[in-house]
């Protein structure tokens, strides 16, 4: 795997690996490194299933919805569409399957996005309802309701509110006039009280101050909830609309006409039996690791999935095969576009670089920039990213020296890719980071699972953190006249590109 991944980004090695599947007709036949590198792809292709329809909390619901749309799926109408038809005319066929509206009824697409979206909605719903009842105030759960169908100026209104008085926004939500009903008196000390004891069960681990602070618990919970529900039914509102099958049907024609005659040389159609049939056999060997008893052995389950993958791997390894055999040069040419950006990354524009003193001189004979204002702001930015670079290499050391890592290694292991196998030099890319703070999905959805006190003491000490690691970072210097050269600047760069 390492010769594989050194093959990919420093020696063309994608023109290496489709030139291989091209000739070799079956992954017996291909070379050891690539029939290691497919033996990689069914374990992780193994493990993805797995996860999704097994190992997850909502993986009964997500399985549910793959055998309803299996069962939705005409294969047989598309293998006919695609094998009679002919080439120009294959894609309008398959479209007409999924979005044609016979006497003005529902589409399969509409049918299918439908289907998926109403069972999140309906799952929302169920979670309101128990979380409503342990509310027990039914003016709070129709405000957050009203909050979550409210316009967007409401919305900014509300929380820019909660930004200036430094409270929760359930508070702002509750409290406001912009939304009805209103609160009374009883209501209003109530949601005061929760708030309160909230954030002392926080700050403090206290059982009994976590039991005061359940409602506004609750009501967190149930903001959530309304405002998930409400972006599912606007989607299904959009996949309702006659537009939208229209921009279905642009987009994949703009994006697959060019596939079409490689599809129909290629014998395609048998690919969607083979697909048809996978996905048969994943649906038996799933209801089978279900209905097993809890005490099985998980390296037989593993395992039943990675034998799976591999019933199917020639299927798939076929359609690829021909795929690339008849491909009339399209994805050589593509292979070939994406080893020229890494191409480029590493050796830079083949006709010179982009002169920055002739930038700066054009811009002072032309008047763009006044000259001495542009060298002091200049030398504030040299001085500032050089204090800056000093800041995160003493920050660095003390980090690995805490950890006790070196550099290429990420939690003691050693990293897949460096920048530097691209051609990037990694100090370059650690001067454009100047911003490093935004929360990552992983970490929202993982606070989205936790208790609302427990995520809140997760968000406050994330916060702690961020402040404690930029402390004594230098503060970039304010420019303007700098800022006059881009238009230049961009006009300089487009023509070094353009060589």
């Amino acid at each position: 795997m390492e010769q594989f991944r050194q093959d990919i980004v420093e020696r063309n090695g994608l023109t290496m690996l489709f030139k291989e599947i091209k000739d070799k007709e079956t992954i017996q036949d291909l070379s050891l490194q690539y029939q290691k590198f497919a033996e990689w792809l069914r374990i992780e292709v193994a493990a993805t299933i797995y996860h999704l329809f097994l190992a997850e909390d909502n993986s009964p619901e997500l399985f549910a919805q793959a055998k309803r749309i299996h069962s939705l799926i005409p294969y047989t109408l598309m293998k006919n569409a695609i094998r009679i038809a002919n080439p120009a005319a294959v894609m309008s066929h398959i479209l007409d399957i999924f979005l044609a509206q016979p006497f003005g009824a529902r589409s399969l697409m509409q049918r299918i996005f439908s289907l998926t979206l109403n069972d999140g909605i309906r799952n929302f719903q169920r979670s309101i309802d128990a979380l409503a009842a342990k509310i027990n105030d039914q003016v709070f759960v129709d405000k957050l309701k009203a909050y979550s169908d409210s316009e967007e100026q409401v919305k900014v209104a509300i929380r820019e509110e909660a930004e200036a008085e430094q409270i929760d926004v359930i508070v702002v939500i509750l409290r406001s006039d912009l939304l009805k009903p209103a609160l009374k008196p009883a209501q209003i000390e109530r949601l005061y009280n929760a708030y309160v004891a909230f954030n002392n069960a926080v700050e403090n681990v206290d059982e009994e101050l976590k039991q005061g602070a359940q409602l506004f618990s609750y009501l967190k919970q149930l903001l959530k909830l309304h405002m998930r529900q409400r972006d599912k039914a606007m989607m299904l509102n959009l996949i309702e609309e006659p537009v939208t099958l229209q921009l279905f049907r642009d987009l994949f024609t703009i994006f697959y006409e060019p596939l079409v005659r490689v599809y129909k040389s290629a014998n395609v159609y048998n690919s969607v039996t083979d697909f048809a049939a996978f996905v048969d056999d994943l649906i038996q060997v799933v209801e089978k690791c279900r209905d097993q008893d809890a005490s099985a052995d998980p390296n037989q389950t593993v395992q039943a999935f990675i034998d799976l993958c591999q019933r199917h791997e020639h299927n798939f390894y076929k359609f690829v095969h021909e795929v690339h055999t008849h491909d009339n040069g399209l994805f050589t040419q593509l292979m070939g576009w994406i080893e020229g950006i890494l191409e480029f990354l590493r050796h830079g524009p083949k006709n010179g670089s982009l002169d920055i003193n002739a930038l700066f001189e054009g811009g002072v004979s032309t008047g763009v920039v006044d000259k001495d204002k542009a060298i002091e702001e200049i030398d504030k930015l040299i001085a500032w990213q050089e204090a800056r670079k000093k800041w995160h290499h003493d920050k660095t050391r003390q980090k690995m020296a805490a950890e006790g890592g070196g550099p290429g290694m990420v939690d003691g292991v050693p990293m897949a890719f460096k920048s530097s196998d691209f051609g990037l030099n990694e100090d370059d890319l650690e001067d454009m980071a100047y911003d490093d703070d935004s929360e990552s999905e992983a970490e929202l959805e993982i606070e989205d699972e936790m208790d609302p006190i427990e995520a809140e003491r997760r968000r406050r000490a994330r916060r702690q953190d961020r402040l404690r690691r930029n402390a004594g970072e230098p503060e970039k210097p304010q420019v303007e006249e700098v800022h006059k050269l881009k238009e230049n600047f961009l006009v300089m760069l487009r023509m070094v590109l353009a060589e």
